[in-house]
């Protein structure tokens, strides 16, 4: 009988069963896609879908998205793309050492801030009031109850797992599989991700944003470094690099062997408490918040435009359904980049005499 010889991504499947811990998720053992495809000679399927991320539109136009300072003056101010392949560095590192599927951890922690709005957090605060009014008031010809479907918040975790399902591709979706979609939808909120892959994610997004943003704050003068808590800094680690290796080697002390990741009780703490002050000192109340009203002027004007001149949308965002369009409208706006907005927003509402 002739022998079959194997795939470059069956000898991968059969390397992760000997090598990994009996606590990762295997490849192989995935629950599969939405759309069956036939498997990649040499990718497993997470790998397949971290590439697929890569080269994603919504992938590259993280780079000229806002963190928290919008549109920094300066080189080394963290954007969404940073941000994301700060969390994607430190998760592979973490899955790594715990014997975790690193490509399953990289393909969630490059995916999880795919649905991030122009300008950080205050992009999604506007889009949030866009949705009550719409559903209390409806808008002009539209009325509430062709917005009843619209969620009752905008959730960028939500609105990157929509990214991957339906508006990539020219809205055909990415076609992920069901642990990197899980991982991305619960990277934050209320439930856990159903992977030990995807809970590495969730805690290393938190350490690298309060991390980055420190640094970005003292680089902005926004903090002092004598400010920084010293009782949480004694615990930590005095420096970044300090306090990202003591948080890591933390949480690998505390999971190692276990069905879940964590911090230990005193990182858990310490880090909770680092977190409420950042939102104390620079999330919501410091300098950097002072754009916010504009910033949320542009996101509205720009949502309420289209919505009255839908055909000025671009084509993969047309629809014939009425009810479908306030989330349509929602999808584009939601995937601007911070200079595209704004620069949409100057050729609509700012007469050009005035821009010369």
């Amino acid at each position: 009988m002739k022998m079959v010889e194997k795939t470059t991504r069956e000898i991968l499947e059969e390397e992760e069963k000997r090598r990994l811990s009996p606590f990762a998720q295997l490849s192989v053992n995935s629950r599969g896609r939405q759309v069956p495809i036939e498997p990649c000679p040499l990718r497993t399927d997470y790998q397949r879908d971290r590439d697929r991320i890569i080269h994603s539109k919504a992938f590259r136009r993280l780079t000229h998205k806002t963190q928290v300072f919008l549109a920094p003056e300066g080189d080394h101010y963290r954007t969404r793309l940073t941000h994301t392949l700060e969390v994607s560095q430190i998760s592979r590192s973490i899955a790594r050492v715990l014997k975790l599927n690193e490509d399953l951890t990289e393909a969630i922690a490059l995916g999880h801030d795919l649905g991030h709005t122009p300008f950080g957090h205050i992009g999604e605060e506007a889009l949030t009031e866009v949705f009550r009014k719409l559903k209390d008031e409806g808008y002009g010809e539209v009325p509430p109850e062709l917005c009843a479907d619209l969620p009752d918040a905008f959730r960028h975790n939500e609105q990157s797992l929509r990214v991957v399902d339906i508006i990539e591709y020219e809205g055909k979706g990415l076609n992920l599989v069901w642990e990197v979609r899980d991982g991305i939808l619960n990277h934050t909120g209320r439930d856990e991700p159903a992977t030990l892959e995807g809970q590495i994610v969730r805690i290393a997004d938190r350490i690298a944003y309060i991390n980055h943003d420190i640094d970005d704050a003292l680089r902005a003068g926004v903090l002092m470094e004598e400010e920084l808590p010293p009782d949480l800094l004694d615990i930590l680690g005095r420096h970044h690099g300090q306090r990202i290796n003591n948080m890591v080697n933390d949480l690998v002390k505390a999971s190692r062997g276990k069905r879940s990741i964590g911090l230990s009780e005193e990182f858990t703490a310490a880090m909770l408490r680092l977190r409420e002050f950042m939102f104390d000192r620079v999330y919501l109340k410091s300098s950097a918040k002072t754009e916010n009203p504009r910033a949320k002027k542009v996101l509205s004007e720009l949502y309420f435009f289209f919505l009255d001149a839908p055909e000025r949308l671009p084509r993969e965002f047309h629809t014939e359904n009425a009810s479908e369009l306030p989330r349509k409208v929602c999808d584009y706006v939601a995937g601007m980049t911070d200079r595209f907005a704004i620069k949409t927003f100057e050729k609509i509402f700012i007469p050009r005499a005035w821009m010369v």
